[in-house]
């Protein structure tokens, strides 16, 4: 009579013989797939990244100048828009004490910015609304449905106790992005 061949060598026979097999398959798939050392990536000390262009927007140079600010900086495709204030070109308060007027007037400098570079109020993220007068600001506000048709961007509204010149009643900053083509 023959020996019974037990379940538990058997077992680990075929564990081996599997393992064994992998072994095999893995080394030839690895052989296969490894790329081209041309197609390697390059060590990162090896690495050359283009710096990312800023582009500044000045839409009053005299003033913005004397301030010690820049309107706008464009960085790749996302533009960071300083507050918009109710303001001639020579640096004077339009429209004292008229928080409608102020407002407009802010949207209109906002809108030359945007337009300087290709964008519209709807490329418009991020708006951010400081004001003297919050409840004169919110009794005329929905003017900004005229503004924003699509949608509204992100943002706050703040109550402060000044602006930068006296009289200014409404300061606007925003971000805005266009998606990459």
């Amino acid at each position: 009579m023959k020996n019974p061949v037990r379940p538990g060598r058997q077992f680990a026979s075929l564990a081996v013989v599997c393992s064994f097999t992998l072994t095999l398959l893995g080394c030839t798939q690895k052989e296969k797939t490894a790329p081209a050392e041309s197609d390697q990536p390059a060590r990162l000390d090896e690495m050359v990244v283009a710096p990312e262009e800023h582009d500044y927007f000045l839409l009053r140079p005299e003033v913005e100048k004397a301030y010690g600010y820049t309107h706008a900086v464009k960085i790749g495709n996302d533009i960071k828009i300083s507050g918009a204030v109710s303001m001639d070109d020579q640096g004077n308060l339009t429209a004292p004490g008229d928080m409608e007027q102020q407002m407009k007037n802010c949207y209109a400098d906002l809108e030359k910015v945007l337009n300087h570079y290709g964008y519209t109020f709807d490329d418009v993220i991020v708006e951010n609304v400081f004001t003297t007068d919050m409840a004169r600001f919110i009794e005329v506000s929905s003017f900004r449905t005229s503004i924003y048709q699509k949608h509204f961007p992100t943002g706050t509204w703040l109550e402060v106790k000044g602006l930068a010149l006296p009289g200014q009643l409404i300061e606007i900053d925003m971000e805005a992005h266009k998606a990459a083509k």
